[in-house]
């Protein structure tokens, strides 16, 4: 069976830190369940993966996190651009926001993250003008 068949419509999944580590250093956008990281990637197919920190909550409560940021990402998987890798970083708000405004914000954030051209710009901290020493 191919991954289409199986309902996640081509996006694989990020497993290896190294592709973590590549998003980190992309372009990212935030709302309040959850920030997103984009970077462009070598795969055809888009790349989606997950984190939840234990500073967010405890093991049941970070796997329901991760329950339902899968679930918003397959409902806008036809939102993610080929070509890409997303990361998404879960914060506490994911556990009790309602799961239509989820979705919601995370195609909002893929369409942010891709206008202008910036998803292929990384937000770059630091780089701006230096302060002048007394």
């Amino acid at each position: 069976m191919t991954a289409r068949e199986h309902g996640n419509k081509g996006v694989r999944r990020l497993k290896r830190r190294a592709q973590f580590l590549r998003a980190a250093r992309g372009n990212r956008a935030g709302r309040s369940a959850f920030g997103l990281q984009v970077v462009p990637a070598d795969e055809p197919a888009p790349g989606v993966g997950f984190t939840v920190t234990k500073k967010i909550g405890n093991s049941p409560e970070r796997n329901r996190i991760k329950r339902r940021l899968r679930a918003a990402a397959a409902a806008c998987a036809d939102d993610f651009h080929a070509g890409h890798d997303y990361v998404l970083l879960a914060r506490r708000e994911a556990l009790t926001m309602p799961y239509v405004k989820l979705v919601a914000d995370l195609g909002g954030l893929i369409e942010r993250v891709h206008r202008d051209g910036t998803g292929s710009r990384p937000n770059r901290p630091g780089l701006g003008p230096r302060n002048a020493r007394p």
